[in-house]
């Protein structure tokens, strides 16, 4: 059972940044892949970004590219989302989740294929 505890969020201006982690409580945390989530109120959890097991390949959700950037450190047991040019719209509780699917990576934004979820973290930005 792995448990994930994201950490990083607050409020921000916009325009602003914020780095979000994603620390796992187990090392066999490099064996699976990553990705962060997002749900603001009233709307449905949405994909943001992933990370394969390994940090090779990485895929995002077509409003964050260019301004996030998913990272992994295996030896931490960390994941981490960068997000730059935060815009108002950012606003949402951020999600990481851990799956070992396989599938091919451009299918990996069902959040039915992650075995493991973290709590979440509120990232609020201010216009």
């Amino acid at each position: 059972q792995v448990q994930l505890v994201e950490s990083g969020g607050g409020l921000v201006q916009a325009g602003g940044s914020v780095r979000l982690s994603c620390a796992a409580s187990e090392s066999t945390f490099s064996s699976y892949d990553v990705a962060w989530f997002r749900q603001a109120p009233g709307k449905e959890r949405e994909f943001v970004a992933l990370t394969t097991w390994s940090g090779g390949s990485t895929y995002y959700e077509d409003s964050v590219k260019g301004r996030f950037t998913i990272s992994r450190d295996n030896a931490k047991n960390t994941v981490y989302l960068q997000m730059n040019s935060l815009k108002p719209e950012d606003t949402a509780v951020y999600y990481c989740a851990a799956g070992s699917s396989r599938e091919p990576i451009a299918t990996m934004t069902r959040s039915r294929l992650y075995d493991y979820w973290g709590q979440g973290t509120q990232v609020t930005v201010s216009s």
